[in-house]
């Protein structure tokens, strides 16, 4: 058991954390009322991997930690365009949260907020414009990016796909 524990925190020092939400949840029972903490996590290499979690614990600390490790769990790989941006525009759905995402010109920067930003960078794209629609819940949301951004298909793949070079499609 110590052996994988080490070889999980070998892997995840070259991962940034970032805290997307931290709620207190009650349970209520007849002996009263239990408190506990849930929280959602990104992570990212700055470098096209990207990964989201959540975990609940009493202890605020213990939750962001399974969090963190069920979000290395979930790291996906993402298509950057040029080093910079998307490759094309889509829409992330979870739940009835819905983001838009678009690629942008260089210098733009990322034009989103909350959550949208975050998952962005930590995934390491530069210039992309995004647009929240439906629920604003910051996990949905982030969730949303993350579909958004996993359903991604680069000009190669779809060249692939058709049995034609870049240059036919592009």
């Amino acid at each position: 058991m110590e052996k994988k524990e080490r070889n999980m925190r070998k892997q995840e020092d070259n991962y940034k954390d970032e805290v997307l939400s931290l709620r207190r949840v009650t349970k209520v029972t007849k002996g009263g009322r239990t408190l506990h903490f849930s929280a959602t996590v990104a992570v990212g290499d700055k470098k096209g991997k990207v990964g989201i979690g959540s975990g609940k614990s009493s202890e605020v600390v213990d939750a962001i930690k399974k969090a963190r490790m069920q979000a290395v769990k979930n790291i996906k790989k993402i298509d950057i365009v040029d080093g910079r941006t998307i490759s094309h525009d889509i829409i992330g759905e979870a739940g009835a949260a819905k983001v838009l995402l678009k690629p942008a010109k260089a210098g733009t920067g990322i034009i989103a907020g909350g959550p949208v930003r975050t998952v962005l960078e930590l995934a390491g794209l530069k210039d992309v414009v995004s647009k929240s629609l439906g629920s604003n819940t910051k996990i949905n949301t982030s969730k949303a990016t993350m579909r958004a951004l996993v359903a991604q298909k680069s000009a190669e793949h779809i060249a692939s796909l058709r049995g034609k070079s870049v240059e036919e499609i592009r």
